[in-house]
């Protein structure tokens, strides 16, 4: 079993490896705004844990080995996070985020020009693009659920 820290290093690698260190940084910035939550459904099943967060079914397709009934290569457990992305996973867990990227609790690749106004409904607002991600912080709609 991977550590808290290994883990998140592999799922800042699979989910954002391509994005560069802010884009990285960001990935890992939501999963820790997860953690820290004070309240609606990540503090119920997070409940402070990096695991727990991670390891929430359909929340990251990087942690899940199968995604429509079929094998997903990208997945966690075939990454090999090098040390870039240790010392990523090191600084969002001391509370390190980037510059002007808020309470994001939602990031996804829209493949297309834009970024929807509302992810993944009326719960989280777009806030920024980091790479060629959109992110989401919550509204207060989120704190009720």
């Amino acid at each position: 079993m991977y550590s808290d820290r290994e883990l998140l290093a592999r799922l800042i690698q699979c989910e954002a490896g391509g994005e560069g260190f802010d884009g990285m940084m960001a990935v890992g910035g939501v999963v820790m705004n997860r953690v820290h939550v004070s309240a609606g459904e990540y503090n119920r099943v997070g409940q402070g844990s990096i695991r727990k967060i991670i390891m929430q079914p359909g929340q990251f397709v990087c942690a899940s080995e199968t995604e429509n009934g079929r094998y997903n290569p990208q997945n966690i457990y075939n990454m090999n996070p090098t040390q870039v992305h240790f010392d990523i996973a090191d600084m969002v867990i001391s509370g390190q985020r980037v510059t002007g990227f808020g309470q994001a609790l939602w990031f996804y690749n829209p493949y297309s020009a834009g970024c929807r106004q509302f992810f993944p409904s009326e719960v989280g607002y777009f806030f920024s693009t980091i790479g060629q991600h959109c992110f989401y912080n919550p509204t207060d709609l989120y704190f009720y659920t």
